[in-house]
């Protein structure tokens, strides 16, 4: 959403999203050009934070995935089009330039020399980027119904299908109605009242939270009572759109904007048990799952995500697959695990995933980890950022204005 790790309620495996992103879903506004290219006055300093071995990960798995598509495929970036072969060369010489080069002036001298620099519009035209964070959670669970694990999370029923509507030019999932029509699936209220999906339970977790965010993130792993673990993966929505349980706390007048996280909300839940199974079905859309296969949570190009580098962007407005450089915050933790302050950072990032939360110019998402300050980061991060995109400079390019 999210995850899923995304998916961030993504469209993936995490998918999507985010554990921001879950509490709020904030469309970007409409820009005349979700991309734009910048001035060599106008660029950041390419400095990076993080070791290079994930970004060189990262780097190679985009590869890899560019290298299963049609070469002549292209992408177009502001008033430029890029082939595949291209954005393929472009990774290729981004990532020599990083093994060959350590010091940050260089580095920023030969990539103002050899590539395009462009930047996300955001969500005000002038650059600025909601940025929030996501991760791989870890909940207690049960491959068995048995207390304290009472509640399910299904695998992918019979039931739904999934067809090509002609009108929007998009897939759409639904069910077949009994005098052979197609109709929309059933929402989580009716699933739940109904227990429509009864012989389809995956798994059983401890509490109703942890199951509800367990589909936003669209991916994690459960911890059995014999303590394995089983990784559980994005299978399919019920193509139900998004109501976001933050904003819902926020409009009922329960929380401030700024008060609203996930200790937060677990907080109220623990005082007022009767009505979290009302507000979580005020989101009607359901995410069903398959078992994983232990490489971790998968983005929506189908890769495996890199801890610290992967990130879920809108790709129908923003390009997934160039190299990105996001500039941000990030929290810094004190000798108990707690933040003690945030503090700004740069790195390459690598567009692998999306979102149906993260939409428009103005959103982007970086994916933490599975670990303690991956889930730290993730429940808290929610600041102001640029994302930049570096794509090589080719004769081939076409300008559009030309």
């Amino acid at each position: 959403m999210m995850m899923s790790a995304r998916r961030r309620q993504l469209q993936s495996p995490l998918w999507y999203s985010s554990i921001v992103f879950i509490l709020f879903v904030i469309a970007g506004c409409a820009q005349q050009s979700p991309i734009t290219a910048v001035s060599v006055g106008s660029y950041p300093l390419f400095v990076d934070d993080a070791p290079t071995g994930g970004l060189l990960q990262a780097v190679e798995r985009q590869i890899d995935y560019l290298e299963r598509l049609d070469p002549a495929r292209t992408t177009t970036i502001d008033r430029y089009r890029f082939s595949v072969r291209e954005q393929i060369d472009s990774l290729r010489d981004f990532t020599k330039i990083i093994l060959d080069e350590s010091d940050p002036l260089t580095l920023g001298r030969l990539i103002r020399q050899h590539f395009h620099i462009f930047q996300a519009a955001g969500r005000n035209g002038q650059g600025r980027m909601l940025v929030t964070g996501y991760f791989e959670p870890i909940y207690q669970a049960s491959l068995a119904k048995q207390a304290p694990y009472l509640y399910p999370i299904y695998r992918k029923p019979d039931s739904l299908v999934t067809r090509f509507n002609k009108q929007g030019g998009s897939r759409e999932s639904g069910r077949i109605g009994p005098d052979n029509t197609f109709l929309p699936y059933w929402t989580r209220r009716e699933v739940e009242t109904g227990d429509l999906l009864h012989g389809y339970e995956l798994a059983y977790l401890k509490d109703p939270l942890d199951a509800y965010l367990l589909q936003v993130q669209g991916s994690g792993r459960l911890r059995l009572p014999d303590g394995s673990l089983r990784a559980v993966s994005f299978a399919a929505s019920n193509g139900r759109n998004y109501n976001s349980l933050g904003k819902l706390f926020v409009d009922r007048g329960l929380m401030e904007r700024q008060q609203v996280s996930i200790p937060a909300i677990r907080t109220y839940f623990a005082e007022h048990p009767g009505e979290i199974a009302d507000m979580l079905r005020h989101n009607p859309r359901m995410v069903f799952f398959d078992w994983g296969d232990g490489s971790g949570p998968r983005g929506s190009l189908g890769m495996p995500l890199t801890p610290g580098r992967s990130v879920a962007i809108d790709q129908r407005v923003l390009p997934a697959g160039a190299i990105g450089y996001l500039v941000t915050m990030r929290p810094v933790l004190d000798e108990h695990g707690a933040i003690s302050h945030w503090r700004p950072f740069g790195r390459f990032v690598v567009p692998q995933d999306s979102g149906s939360a993260i939409t428009g110019p103005g959103r982007v998402d970086l994916f933490w980890g599975g670990n303690d300050y991956a889930e730290i980061a993730a429940g808290h991060m929610n600041h102001r950022g640029t994302l930049f995109f570096l794509v090589k400079k080719s004769a081939t390019a076409f300008d559009s204005t030309l």
